[in-house]
């Protein structure tokens, strides 16, 4: 099904609370012209004041829920009682009000009988079951409606719960979930109409679980999110933190919804209990992050900023500290089972939790999801964790799960057994991924049409060319896929040596080249690590080699005879900015958080990403004429480290062409390059080299003062505008140039060069390289 084929153009969203607001963003984001309905206001407000605050605030909220500024004008602020004419225009209505059924009801009655005939309506509940919100409701109404439970912030989360009533038409589930994939970047999956659905019915019971254990058990906060975290492929929040995140005052009424709503026999019923310290907290404004803290708070006086942490015993806060567990070492370095064999209250308490948490995943799989690979799908999707439960059982080993349960005499789930005789819970068979279902037989892992992923790639065939820092795949159709594989996907000298190699092999036999890959991140940039060591022992050939190679790579890449085409989404910086302005389009995922943030490190951009943004502004037709405004806003956006926060708003900073396109699910990212990269093929000629008219000495001294203003103010520091002097050199193309000639690429190529070598040798850059590999942080100095 195409995207123009949904039907599916405008939208009402009915609650501009934080999720109602932040659904009616990302619909926005995602081109939908939507109304968003709270009740009036009150007397002597304007109607919709309360649906106008919230437009307001997503306008101003960090994370921003609108991948452009710009994309608030899709949406239009009313009021439940002037504006439900407007519903019989509406594709898709959604409710989004507070969890009460008659609440809910009476407003489903008001929506049937004025919204337009085949309407989808849905409810973004995450607690009532779809029996109890259409009991009593016609039939056409029934039809039409669905539950669709987004996870909040609807934009960053990619997880969307869809469940169909007996009587919904399954043509509106199946239209609304392509829609939710293709055009809102969701991973869709189908429940059963059963307490918490899927993600939430395990994610509450191992949220209970872990902080009542934690505290039964006698570990701090601290030790408890360290066992409950990294281990197993969790984010470092563990649990106490995600709690501080979600709001301490949602977790009684999440916990005591669900244990009115599951049956006695439930195992959750058994760790369900009231936690005094957790109702004291609430009471004093201990609420979480967006309250005065919660189990973790910032102690502010002296002037400092201190992180605390409460004792779940005495509910006093004190200094965090970094726990010190035996089992997390011996976890770290051995795995899991020695993680849970530990004799330590760290593994006691990882076995405590995760036998019950993966027992219980187990026992309900049958009764809440279609199949075991959904219910992993939405702990990763909804809960951010790397890996589902049952994929950490695999990791573990079924047949130790098996057998320490009948050691401690606790029931084995008949699941967990036929896993433990065959051979696992997932396997690869024939270079297809499988995974054991209820029956006991594998079944193919099916992928949605037009989803194509590298990973399967990867189970079928061996790279064309591999080292320890990338590889490449034939990824089918004359399409070859360059693959980054290090930490964050930094750049490094075997990075750039196998990429030279590989556009050798595939000018030989492939038509097209797409640079991609399935990490956490497209590229951080170039590996600084690297770079601080050879500083630090005067390696400066090194330093030299590594900028030449940086560059003629690049230059190769954008002057082969076959087009390229990058595919970035995540952090894509610094070099892996680079790699993006040297290709031949792009096919960004919305998510890029793209840059060129030399500066934060004290160097400038030296493997083309000067002459890459000087030339795409040089064409920008926005810009007044002259050599001077390119290099103005070349200056603004690398002297400042700018970083685009959705590829949106890359096009905005020149990072992305108009030409490029956007991506909204992950997982379709690598096909829609591929498609791109096949549609150049066609009739693809090399672009030729750039000749820039640029300002030369005179821009230069322009730029000094504008730098000693800033100076002036306080705003650059001393190493700033070492950094901006060296910047501006580059950009206004040195002594030789001359605004009444031509400065050819190399000119400038040469220029970053100098530039980068000389920066990299002063001792302030390299206490910024250091900081920034300590602390994340760029350092001001």
């Amino acid at each position: 099904m195409s995207a123009d084929t949904h039907g599916i153009e405008r939208a009402v969203v009915f609650g501009a609370g934080v999720m109602g607001a932040g659904i009616a963003a990302h619909l926005a984001n995602a081109g939908i012209s939507v109304l968003l309905l709270d009740v009036p206001g009150k007397q002597g407000e304007p109607r919709n004041q309360r649906a106008a605050s919230a437009l307001a605030a997503l306008r101003k909220a960090d994370p921003a829920p609108l991948m452009h500024p710009s994309f608030a004008k899709r949406i239009t602020p009313g009021n439940t009682e002037d504006d439900l004419e407007q519903l019989s225009r509406a594709d898709w209505i959604i409710e989004a009000v507070i969890e009460n059924l008659e609440i809910k009801q009476a407003l489903y009655r008001d929506i049937d009988k004025v919204r337009k005939s085949g309407s989808l309506v849905s409810s973004n509940t995450s607690t009532l079951p779809m029996a109890a919100l259409m009991e009593g409701l016609p039939d056409s109404l029934r039809r039409d409606f669905l539950i669709t439970h987004f996870f909040n912030p609807p934009r960053y989360m990619r997880l969307l719960e869809i469940v169909s009533g007996p009587d919904s038409d399954p043509a509106h589930a199946a239209r609304l979930a392509d829609f939710a994939d293709r055009r809102l970047g969701k991973s869709v999956i189908f429940c059963r109409d059963t307490p918490g659905f899927v993600a939430n019915r395990i994610g509450t019971y191992w949220l209970m679980c872990a902080a009542t254990a934690a505290d039964d058990l006698g570990l701090s906060v601290e030790e408890a999110d360290a066992v409950m975290s990294r281990p197993f492929g969790i984010p470092k929040t563990g649990v106490f933190a995600l709690l501080d995140l979600v709001g301490l005052d949602l977790m009684p009424k999440v916990a005591q919804s669900m244990a009115a709503q599951l049956p006695a026999q439930d195992a959750y019923q058994e760790i369900h209990r009231d936690w005094p310290l957790l109702n004291d907290m609430i009471s004093k404004g201990y609420t979480g992050r967006k309250g005065k803290g919660g189990f973790y708070r910032l102690d502010k006086s002296g002037g400092k900023r201190v992180k605390q942490a409460i004792d779940l015993k005495s509910g006093r806060y004190a200094d965090a500290a970094k726990p010190l567990l035996e089992s997390l070492a011996l976890g770290k370095s051995l795995g899991l089972q020695a993680l849970f064999d530990s004799d330590d209250r760290g593994g006691k308490y990882a076995w405590h939790v995760f036998s019950r948490l993966l027992s219980y995943a187990a026992e309900l799989a049958p009764e809440i999801a279609e199949n075991i690979h959904d219910l992993d799908r939405a702990m990763q999707l909804g809960y951010a964790w790397k890996q589902g439960p049952f994929q950490i059982m695999d990791k573990i080993g079924v047949d130790y799960l098996a057998r320490r349960l009948r050691e401690e005499g606790r029931k084995v789930a008949p699941l967990l057994d036929l896993a433990a005789k065959g051979e696992g819970f997932y396997r690869v068979h024939e270079g297809c991924l499988q995974a054991l279902g209820y029956d006991g037989n594998y079944r193919a892992v099916t992928r949605p049409e037009g989803v194509l992923l590298l990973e399967d790639i990867k189970r079928r065939s061996e790279p064309l060319a591999r080292n320890g820092s990338a590889s490449l795949w034939d990824i089918g159709d004359e399409v070859a896929c360059f693959e980054v594989h290090t930490k964050l996907n930094t750049l490094d000298p075997h990075v750039l040596s196998l990429l030279g190699k590989s556009l050798k092999i595939v000018a030989k036999d492939f038509k097209a080249l797409v640079l991609y890959n399935e990490g956490s991140q497209f590229s951080a940039g170039a590996n600084v690590g690297l770079a601080l060591f050879a500083a630090n022992t005067a390696l400066w050939p090194m330093i030299e080699g590594l900028v030449e190679q940086g560059q003629k790579v690049y230059q190769d890449l954008k002057y082969a005879p076959f087009p390229c085409v990058a595919a970035p989404f995540g952090l894509t910086l610094g070099g892996g900015c680079e790699m993006t302005l040297a290709s031949d389009a792009v096919q960004a995922h919305a998510e890029s958080y793209v840059g060129l943030v030399e500066a934060g490190v004290g160097i400038v951009p030296a493997w083309g990403g000067c002459l890459g943004l000087l030339e795409r502004y040089s064409s920008d037709p926005k810009l007044p004429k002259g050599p001077m405004a390119p290099v103005i806003r070349a200056f603004e956006t690398i002297g400042l480290a700018k970083v685009a926060k959705s590829a949106f708003e890359a096009r905005d900073l020149g990072f992305l062409r108009e030409s490029d396109a956007v991506t909204f699910n992950r997982e379709r990212l690598l096909a829609d390059a591929k498609a791109r990269a096949l549609e150049l093929a066609r009739d693809y000629a090399p672009p030729e080299a750039p000749e820039l008219r640029l300002p030369g000495e005179s821009g230069q001294v322009t730029l000094q003062y504008a730098l000693r203003d800033l100076a002036a103010k306080g705003v650059a520091t001393p190493h700033d505008m070492v950094v901006a002097g060296a910047l501006g050199e580059v950009l206004t193309g040195g002594a030789k140039a001359d605004p009444t000639e031509l400065s050819p690429a190399k000119d400038i190529l040469a220029l970053e060069r100098k530039a980068i070598m000389t920066l990299v040798r002063s001792e302030p850059t390299l206490q910024r390289m250091e900081h920034m590999l300590e602390t994340g942080k760029p350092l001001r100095n």
